[in-house]
């Protein structure tokens, strides 16, 4: 009897070892989100936010947009996108868990692409008005630029949030479901910490030789590169990801639908 014990609690390891590889090329993605309540708030403190003549909404109010896109996306992928694509896949949810989540990868890569962009034209419009050297001053560029990154990533949480939660708790071993939630859970803890070590690791580089890449003064600074940085990142995390997705196994076959 102990021998079998001990049999069993070799196989849930493996079984929970053969998750690892997901988890890993999941962390990028999850660096990105922690950008959605830090620096995507910060650049909407520079901008105008006047809503008519008096009344100034706070820049961390856009984070409501992700709930808002979230919300509002999800029955349009149930009710909508699933039928479509089950009719070229075969699979009664449309997509298997990994597909799901590599496309909510791809939106996530998207989004940090569009925050760089609009971060070039807000430093751009800063220097068209001579606000370069004037932090506190509001720079004319509407809060609303910042909605579409906010968008794209809160329609990325209906892919790959989603898909991790179900992939996680459904390929651990039975005996082991909690621990499939914890895994979900720390992807977000370990990209929360990564990403404030990264920040560190860059500021300290680029200080050094001049005007930090996340200088207090946001108008020298260049969060336009980070954003950059993150989206290279995140494509070479899409690689990796599509390596060990495509070799993956699944524990069950009621996991792909």
């Amino acid at each position: 009897m102990a021998c079998y014990s001990s049999e069993e609690q070799v196989e849930e390891a493996k079984g929970v070892l053969r998750l690892f590889p997901i988890w890993a090329t999941c962390l990028i993605y999850a660096i990105v989100y922690a950008q959605c309540s830090t620096f995507f708030v910060k650049q909407g403190v520079t901008m105008d936010r006047l809503i008519g003549h008096d009344f100034e909404i706070p820049s961390s109010a856009l984070q409501s947009f992700l709930s808002i896109s979230i919300v509002v996306f999800i029955p349009i992928y149930d009710r909508i996108l699933v039928p479509i694509v089950r009719n070229f896949t075969g699979i009664h949810s449309g997509l298997t868990l990994l597909q799901r989540i590599g496309i909510g990868m791809v939106l996530s890569m998207m989004s940090m692409i569009v925050a760089a962009l609009v971060e070039i034209k807000r430093l751009d419009t800063a220097k068209e008005f001579g606000l370069i050297d004037k932090p506190n001053s509001t720079i004319p560029m509407r809060l609303w630029w910042l909605v579409p990154q906010y968008v794209l990533y809160g329609i990325s949480e209906v892919f790959t949030m989603v898909g991790l939660q179900e992939f996680f708790y459904d390929q651990v071993p039975a005996g082991v479901r909690s621990l499939g939630l914890a895994l979900y859970l720390s992807i977000f803890g370990m990209g929360n910490f990564i990403s404030s070590f990264l920040v560190l690791l860059i500021d300290w580089m680029t200080g050094r030789g001049g005007e930090s890449w996340f200088s207090n003064n946001l108008n020298r600074a260049h969060l336009d590169y980070f954003y950059w940085l993150l989206a290279g990142l995140s494509v070479v995390e899409l690689i990796i990801y599509i390596y060990f997705a495509n070799s993956y196994i699944y524990k069950k076959v009621t996991a792909l639908v």
